[in-house]
C-alpha cells in the first residue's frame, strides 16, 4: 500500500484561515497534513473536525520565531515519517495593517513582519531541508501577497506604502523563494511563491465583497504543492497564472 505524502501547513490554526483551507484541501488529496499553529488547542480542533471527515491529519504548535518549536516541529515530522512532501509556509504577520506610509511606520511592528514572514520561513525551510531531502518529489511553497507589488512600483507610487512592514517583508520572501529555487535545481525539489489575491479571512477586519473565499484561493497554492516533475520553480505565481490553471 502506497503511504501517504506528508504535508506540514503553517499558520493553520484558524477554522476561517487560509492556512486550515490549504490544509484540508491537500488532505482531500490524499495527503497526511501536519497543522502547525501558535495555538496548540485551537490547532487540534481543526485535526480533530478533518478527522470527522475521515482525514488523516496531525497538529503541532509552531512558533516559527521561535528557535525550540522549529526544532520540535521538524523533530515530530522526522519522527513520525521521516520525510515531508510538501512544506507551505503560510504563517504571516500583518501588525502594521493601518499604516499607509513608509515614514509613519512603526520599525517594532515592521520587525514582528520580517521575524515570521521571512525570518521564520527560513528557519523552518533549514530545519527541514533533511526532511524534503527524503521525499521523492518535495514542494516547498511560500505564500505571498500582493501588497509586495507596492515595493515592486518603487518611484512610482503615487501615494504611501500601505502596511509598509509587511509589504516589504512580502517583497523579501519572494526573493528568498527565487534564491532558494535556485539553490535547489536540480534536487528535484520545486520552490515557488504563491499570491492568492485578496482573501476573505479576517472578518473583524471587515473583509472586500469582492475577496476570494479561503476555499477557493486554497486551490491556487495545493496547485503549486502539487506541480509534477518539471514544474515551475522560483516563479511568483499570482491566482491567475497559467501554470496554477493547467
Amino acid at each position: 500500500m502506497k503511504e501517504s505524502a506528508i504535508a506540514l501547513v503553517t499558520g493553520a490554526s484558524r477554522p476561517q484561515g487560509l492556512g486550515f483551507a490549504v490544509a484540508r484541501e491537500l488532505a482531500l488529496r490524499g495527503h497526511h497534513v501536519v497543522l502547525a499553529g501558535r495555538n496548540l488547542d485551537r490547532t487540534r480542533a481543526l485535526v480533530a473536525q478533518l478527522a470527522g471527515e475521515g482525514l488523516s491529519a496531525d497538529g503541532v504548535r509552531l512558533d516559527v520565531t521561535a528557535p525550540d518549536d522549529v526544532s520540535a516541529c521538524a523533530g515530530f515530522l522526522r519522527t513520525r515519517a521521516g520525510r515531508l512532501d510538501v512544506l507551505v509556509n503560510n504563517a504571516a504577520a500583518m501588525p502594521d495593517f493601518a499604516t499607509t506610509s513608509l515614514l509613519d511606520a512603526d520599525l517594532t511592528e515592521a520587525r514582528t513582519a520580517y521575524d515570521v514572514d521571512v525570518l521564520g520561513t527560513w528557519a523552518l525551510v533549514r530545519a527541514c531541508l533533511p526532511l524534503l531531502r527524503a521525499a521523492p518529489a518535495a514542494r516547498i511553497v511560500n505564500v505571498s501577497s500582493g501588497a509586495a507589488a507596492q515595493i515592486d512600483a518603487g518611484a512610482g507610487l503615487t501615494g504611501g506604502v500601505r502596511s509598509p512592514g509587511y509589504s516589504l517583508a512580502k517583497y523579501a520572501l519572494n526573493a528568498f523563494t527565487a534564491t532558494l529555487a535556485a539553490e535547489l535545481r536540480g534536487t528535484g525539489i520545486l520552490v515557488n511563491a504563491v499570491d492568492p489575491g485578496s482573501v476573505a479571512t479576517h472578518p473583524e477586519r471587515g473583509d472586500d465583497a469582492g475577496d476570494r473565499s479561503p476555499a477557493e484561493a486554497a486551490l491556487d497554492i495545493v496547485r503549486a504543492a502539487t506541480l509534477p516533475a518539471g514544474g515551475p520553480t522560483g516563479a511568483l505565481l499570482s491566482a491567475v497564472a497559467p501554470a496554477l490553471r493547467a
